[in-house]
């Protein structure tokens, strides 16, 4: 009978002991499938060309004060917009150093929110060069750029998120479309 009661209290000391461990899992990000990058050719209506991605919806851009030739690159799978603006500077009302001082300004609004703003120029095989600026932290645009020949065209871009997600889980993503984006600067030219 003792050995019996012994037996008993050592299987329920057994089964109240064979507790587990319940520890709270990290947290951690969705994961993101990026598809292989192709590209399309820009249609031929526009004082420019380049080469776009084919994951991306060339839309006219449909905001206040627009202007002939401004147009939205939409990435719908990643809900994120890159604008696209264009200035001819044979118009009198656009000068050139007016123009040029308000993209720096449009970046530099930024300044508020971001850890960093790397600027650098890079050269671009049209001979010309592109000023390319990468902004991080909470910001609304992680990367901006522009390109201009000095005489007859301005070109401006910049990658907006329609999203409220971190940009630290957005990485992959802005990864992604700066990739498409220098390819487009890559193709680049004007049309005279």
């Amino acid at each position: 009978m003792k050995k019996l009661a012994v037996l008993i209290l050592v299987i329920c000391f057994g089964l109240l002991s064979c507790e587990e461990v319940y520890l709270p899992k990290p947290k951690g990000f969705n994961r993101i499938d990026l598809p292989e990058p192709a590209y399309q050719i820009l249609p031929d209506t526009f004082p420019y060309a380049f080469k776009y991605s084919k994951y991306a919806t060339l839309q006219a851009d449909s905001g206040e004060n627009v202007e002939r030739y401004w147009v939205n690159l939409v990435y719908e799978d990643f809900d994120a917009i890159v604008q696209l603006t264009y200035k001819n500077l044979v118009d009198p009302n656009n000068k050139p150093e007016v123009i040029l001082n308000e993209a720096f300004e449009l970046t530099q609004r930024h300044i508020i929110r971001a850890y960093s703003i790397d600027e650098s120029l890079i050269q671009i095989p049209n001979g010309q060069v592109a000023s390319v600026s990468e902004l991080e932290g909470e910001v609304p645009t992680q990367f901006q750029f522009f390109t201009s020949d000095s005489t007859n065209h301005f070109f401006r871009g910049a990658l907006y998120f329609n999203t409220a997600t971190k940009n630290d889980s957005l990485k992959p993503i802005i990864e992604y479309i700066k990739v498409d984006i220098i390819e487009m600067l890559n193709s680049f030219e004007w049309k005279y």
